[in-house]
């Protein structure tokens, strides 16, 4: 028993030894002699590139827009006039109906 309680307390101080074998202090000394300062260029200025106006484009039409154009304008229109059409047939049935939309 006395050599298990020997072996323990033997454990506890080579734990305690190696802790404070750990901590440790540092001390040094220099001598700040400056070698260079260290200072950043001047700036120079470089004035903007001047300002150099181009002739306006030329606007070239060649008449009618084409078929295509002209038969998508015209879907899209009798698209709008239907929906408004709806749209107005719809008010017209829930002004008659008292429709509260609740």
């Amino acid at each position: 028993m006395n050599k298990k309680i020997f072996g323990v307390v033997l454990g506890l101080a080579a734990l305690a030894a190696s802790t404070a074998a750990s901590a440790h202090v540092n001390v040094g000394v220099g001598i700040g002699i400056p070698v260079g300062v260290y200072a950043p260029a001047e700036p120079v200025y470089a004035p903007p590139p001047p300002v150099v106006y181009a002739p306006a484009p030329v606007a070239v039409a060649y008449g009618d827009d084409g078929w295509r154009a002209r038969e998508w304008r015209e879907r899209r229109e009798w698209r709008e006039r239907e929906w408004r059409r709806h749209e107005w047939r719809e008010h017209e049935w829930r002004e008659r109906h008292e429709w509260r939309g609740y």
